[in-house]
């Protein structure tokens, strides 16, 4: 696994991830939208990538993916193709890398929700799952939206918020993000009803 001195992450402050989406001829079911890039991430140029986080083996133990991906060293090129070959897309709300995301401020989280909006109306997934209820409510002024499955679209796109997989956000577990992914997974048909 990579190694990464303080200073060293400190360098990519501000740095973006690009996007990985579904390349021509695949279809985007399943858009997952992070926050913004944590510094480690922004390191290896790979979505939700520090080695604490979650994302990877809920994907997995929900049977979004169908294969361990470990991107703590920064995703292959196998990697995101097999993610791009199951019609999932990943973004962020902000793509400024920060070491935390309450270091963005409720102004740039409005302005990613605009942006978001944008590629969404563009790409038309036809999920798109929001990491993140605290991140959510502010960007889209929507202060007692809850977790799960929201009542508005978002153009032509189911929307949904599901739990933050960073290993801030103790109370979670993998399995507990496996299952919430699962349900939006599910409405993407990206896996099948159970």
């Amino acid at each position: 696994m990579a190694r990464f001195t303080r200073e060293e992450l400190e360098t990519f402050y501000g740095a973006a991830v690009p996007d990985l989406l579904p390349g021509p001829g695949q279809e985007l079911r399943l858009l997952f939208v992070g926050i913004n890039p944590g510094l480690w991430t922004a390191a290896t140029s790979t979505h939700f990538a520090h080695p604490v986080n979650r994302f990877y083996p809920a994907l997995f133990q929900a049977g979004i993916i169908d294969r361990p991906i470990s991107p703590a060293d920064g995703m292959t090129e196998a990697d995101r193709e097999h993610l791009r070959e199951r019609g999932i897309g990943i973004t962020n709300l902000v793509h400024r890398a920060t070491a935390r995301a309450s270091e963005l401020g409720a102004e740039e989280l409005r302005e990613g929700s605009k942006a978001l909006t944008d590629l969404v109306l563009r790409l038309r997934p036809r999920v798109v799952a929001m990491a993140g209820i605290t991140a959510y409510r502010t960007a889209f002024g929507l202060p007692k939206a809850t977790v799960g499955r929201q009542p508005t679209m978002l153009g032509e796109s189911e929307l949904w918020v599901v739990p933050n997989p960073s290993g801030l956000n103790a109370h979670e577990t993998v399995a507990s993000l496996a299952a919430a992914y699962a349900e939006a997974a599910r409405a993407a048909g990206v896996i099948g009803a159970r």
